[in-house]
């Protein structure tokens, strides 16, 4: 790939010359300690000291997975970029902080460790080992100083430590902060709060509760509380999982195990009290819009309405159900109310038996004998669902209880049924279906048999859209009508709506539900709290304990870490019905404790549960700013100095955070929560994490499918079969799973690591998808061997440059100039695909001064190795070494253009060959023919051309364009 037969120069750039450069500028980096950066004050994290005064600036990757499979090419693109953009900051005069470490700890590491039969710190350590040897190879700029593992105790036991200042927190409405729970028990020791809530059903003070009554009341405020609630179970994975870790086919995403709801008593984080904040925050941070977009979407904010439907219970008491709405302004186009199958009133409000004429399409697909027996059968098929699955489905079904609820407007008599399509993590789990205002309670009014009343009259436009449908007849119509409109038929005794805009019926039929008791204004989220238990061993073990109350207990700080105990077995052990035992409690010894918090030595149980693989990516950039600190999670001075130096409208620490967009909603949502926590309690200086973000996008590669759709060896496919069948080709995301990853180390030896980075660069806009196509790699491999023989006499290895300046009116000169200034702007804004463009079209115009004069002038091809350092930087520095140069490149400033050569009067004309552009030249405005033609014929595409002699003639149209025709 590199050469042909025939004799090659001995000092080619080659990729045999590119691996011996690359691994001798690692070891002098390594050795300088080049990347090593201090804290203050001077020199105490080693390093050179003179750094420190320098302006301060905190560039992050997110942290890394280490799969078994090692790297694929995919990897490393946002790495890459993060390092450019780095050195270049270090070269503009900053003191750059760039860390690195793994997340080892986690279900995918405990998967791997189960299939390969070993223990996943054996495999996990092993993994990291690769990782890091191919990373390396990159020659990223990390610090090594600060490497972190998030199953290394000297980190978890500041994981452990962290998720004590949230269980020993609680969030002050007030104040919407986050509180020592020391200063809620004194506000209830004093009377200023009373003590709400389920833990105190009756409402009784707190002076009449007893200690018992008193601690669960105030862990039922904490922000960090045990809850009985549904969730996703995965009993082939032996834990519970997230939605987002739950396929559509209601199968894990790792492993495809069955998933099933089931109610479970689990560890809960209460970010939903940071609902308004992790929003209003989102403001004056550095993200894109669609990023934003995202986070909002998925706290999903949403106004309107709680209202209250009496309903008479089978055994004669009173009961209501509690419906959240968008819509209240549609009340009166209510027809029935629909419960998710876990709400808690469905046991009270199923009747005992059918009331007479009860449809049998209500009564369940078994026509069951009543109404417990068919929301029973309901609820069992439901609980085989995921969350995506219910609300995927296309067909409503559904079950009726038996009872009917009243409309508190109209008095109308409501039915209420079961259905799966309603969720109970949003709004409480009820609804009010308005068949003629949402499509999916059309879908169900439709299927049931409900009546459909229009309570809003569309528009003109929508009626022109549907032939046939009458403004106030539901019935004519063919699709549910949601948008804007006048109220129609909404006249009940105390509350009219008709002629009303959305905005006032929305305004008054709230007033009427405050001012008559039957509901109320509210906010509702689609965010949920945080399910932060897991029932497998690799992970985070509780810093928790609970005592003969059954109630848990926060262990002292000086009993931290709490150490994941050695196991040789540690696969899961359940099934879909029994009830879950995590590995940690079948550890000899782990369990049961002997502990004295005080009160002397007592029996206690420890939590068997682990935290999930989220929990050390929640804070680990402030860890890296501290590593080796003992005492605390990192000193307050380290992280104001590398978190909080910016001011004016800065809110987050970090300056530059580069990832994919995988994690644009989970990962960035529990990190800024744990964040603000701290920053309430004290302990960081900044509101929020991560000032400026980047997602990069994904490389895409070719896929393959055999005959029954399983995904096979892309790089074993020959001629469309493997093994001598047939397959399907798709594109897709490089990775693992579609089996087509492209290991690094194939480009490194046939082109080497600088070649890599300058094509993963330059492949195209850094946020957007590309695929991987090999065989453009040579073509950036040429640029760099272009460059080296600009430098370098191939025959004696020696520099060969022309000691005259350039003089300010040449077009290289002002070339050179525009070029340096379109580069630095270009690398701080991530675009670094296009600074690739502009040093390659420099590239040629040197290319053609040295055959034309037989070598480049010194400023030309010093300022451009310095460009390109970023990009290529053991192929810089060793460029700037055989320059003559004795100072490391690494300590050199980026260049500075010459203003004169920016000035208006030069101007940029697009270079065409036969009608096709191929580049652009820029020339004072002024210049002659003479001095245009030769800057079009230095261009690279057309140098070429001219060599070979087939340039007929050069068209140059003042001011505007530049036209080579060929000859024919």
């Amino acid at each position: 790939m590199t050469g042909h037969d025939e004799a090659i120069p001995a000092c080619r750039y080659t990729a045999e010359l590119a691996g011996e450069i690359e691994a001798r500028w690692q070891r002098r980096w390594a050795e300088r300690g080049t990347f090593v950066v201090p804290n203050p004050p001077a020199g105490a994290a080693g390093g050179p000291a003179d750094r420190v005064g320098r302006g301060r600036l905190y560039v992050l990757d997110m942290f890394p997975y280490p799969s078994g499979a090692g790297l694929h090419v995919g990897h490393p693109l946002g790495y890459i970029a993060s390092d450019v953009y780095a050195r270049f900051m270090r070269m503009q005069g900053r003191l750059v902080l760039h860390p690195f470490g793994f997340d080892t700890f986690g279900l995918p590491a405990e998967q791997y460790a189960i299939e390969t039969g070993r223990h996943p710190a054996v495999t996990s350590a092993e993994n990291v080992d690769l990782m890091r040897r191919q990373l390396r190879r990159l020659g990223l700029g990390h610090d090594p100083t600060r490497e972190l593992s998030t199953a290394d105790p000297r980190f978890y036991r500041w994981t452990q430590w962290i998720f004590l200042q949230i269980f020993g927190s609680w969030f002050d409405p007030e104040a919407q902060a986050a509180r020592p729970v020391q200063t809620l028990v004194e506000q209830l020791e004093r009377g200023v709060r009373a003590p709400e809530g389920p833990a105190n059903p009756g409402g009784r003070p707190w002076a009449e509760l007893d200690p018992l009554q008193r601690r669960r009341v105030v862990d039922s405020y904490r922000l960090a509380y045990l809850d009985e609630a549904p969730v996703n179970w995965c009993p082939g994975l032996g834990t519970v999982l997230a939605n987002e870790e739950v396929t559509a086919e209601g199968r894990s995403a790792i492993g495809n195990f069955p998933v099933y709801r089931r109610r479970m008593r689990q560890w809960m984080l209460r970010i939903t009290a940071y609902a308004d904040r992790l929003l209003r925050d989102l403001d004056p941070l550095d993200w894109t819009d669609s990023l934003k977009t995202a986070q909002r979407n998925w706290i999903g904010r949403s106004e309107g309405a709680e209202v209250r439907f009496p309903v008479p219970t089978a055994t004669g008491a009173g009961a209501e159900v509690v419906v959240y709405t968008t819509r209240p302004d549609t009340l009166f186009g209510a027809t029935c109310l629909v419960l998710a199958p876990e709400h808690p009133l469905v046991d009270q409000l199923t009747a005992p038996a059918w009331p007479p004429g009860t449809a049998p399409a209500w009564r369940g697909p078994a026509t069951a004998a009543s109404p417990a027996e068919a929301v029973d059968a309901y609820r069992r098929r439901a609980e085989r669902l995921s969350d995506r699955q219910r609300q995927a489905q296309r067909e409503k079904t559904a079950v009726f209880t038996g009872t009917a609820a009243t409309n508190p407007a109209s008095g109308a008599s409501l039915p209420i049924f079961v259905a799966d399509y309603v969720l109970a993590s949003y709004g409480g789990g009820a609804i009010m279906a308005v068949p003629a205002h949402d499509q999916r309670d059309l879908e169900l009014a439709t299927a049931f048999g409900l009546p459909v009343r229009a309570v809003v009259a569309p528009d003109r436009r929508w009626l022109d859209d549907h032939p046939g449908a009458v403004a106030d007849r539901a019935d004519t119509w063919s699709q549910a009508f949601a948008g804007e409109g006048v109220a129609v038929n909404s006249r009940g005794p105390e509350l009219v709506l008709d002629g009303l805009g959305r905005a006032e019926a929305t305004a008054r039929t709230i007033a009427w539900l405050e001012e008559s008791g039957n509901g109320r204004a509210r906010v509702s989220y689609r965010l949920r709290d945080w399910l932060f238990s897991r029932q497998r061993y690799w992970g985070e073990p509780f810093p928790i304990v609970y005592d003969e109350t059954g109630l848990p207990l926060a262990l002292p700080e000086s009993m931290l870490p709490v150490e994941l105990p050695a196991m040789a077995d540690f696969r899961p052990r359940a099934d879909e019905d029994a009830e879950p035992r995590p590995p940690l409690s079948r550890a000899q010894g782990f369990e049961q404790a002997i502990l004295d918090l005080g009160d002397g030595p007592r029996r206690y149980r420890r939590e068997t549960n682990t935290m999930p693989q989220w929990a050390g990516s929640c804070w680990y950039y402030l860890r890296y700013l501290d590593p080796d600190d003992d005492e605390r999670f990192v000193d307050p001075a380290v992280e104001r100095y590398w978190m909080g130096g910016a001011g004016g409208e800065r809110v987050g620490g970090v300056d530059l955070y580069i990832g994919g967009v995988e994690h644009a909603v989970l990962h960035l949502l529990y990190a800024r929560f744990w964040h603000k926590v701290l920053f309430d309690l004290g302990h960081v200086s900044t509101p929020e994490p991560f000032q400026r973000l980047f997602n990069q996008g994904y490389i895409l590669a070719d896929a393959f499918t055999d005959p029954v759709g399983r995904h096979v060896p892309a790089a074993e496919v020959v001629d469309g079969r493997y093994q001598g069948q047939p397959v399907t080709r798709h594109v897709g995301k490089m990775g693992k799973s579609l089996k087509n990853g492209v290991p690094p180390d194939d480009i490194y030896e046939a082109y080497g690591a600088d070649t890599l980075r300058l094509y993963e660069m330059a492949m195209g806009p850094l946020d957007a998808d590309r695929p991987w196509r090999p065989d453009d790699i040579v073509g950036v491999f040429r640029f760099l061997q272009r460059l080296w023989r600009n430098v370098v006499d191939e025959e004696t290895g020696q520099a060969r440059v022309s000691e005259t300046p350039l003089a300010g009116r040449e077009p290289l000169y002002r070339q050179l100039h525009q070029t340096i200034d379109a580069v630095a702007s270009l690398y701080r804004e991530l675009r670094c695909n296009v600074a690739v463009a502009r040093l390659t079209e420099l590239n040629h115009a040197v290319t053609g001064h040295v055959r034309d004069h037989g070598a480049a002038p010194r400023e030309v091809v010093e300022s451009l190795v310095l460009m390109v350092a970023p990009l290529a930087p053991h192929l810089a520095a060793e460029l700037w070494e055989r320059l003559g140069h004795h100072d490391p490149l690494d300590e050199v400033t980026f260049p500075v253009p010459d203003p004169q050569a920016l000035a208006t009067d030069a101007v940029v004309l697009p270079v065409t060959v036969d009608g096709r552009r191929r580049g652009e030249i820029t020339v004072a405005r002024d210049a002659g023919e003479d001095e245009v033609r030769r800057a079009a014929l230095a261009l690279g595409p057309v140098a070429r051309l001219a060599a070979e002699d087939r340039v007929a003639r050069v068209v140059h149209v003042p001011g505007r364009i530049v036209n080579v025709v060929t000859r024919a």
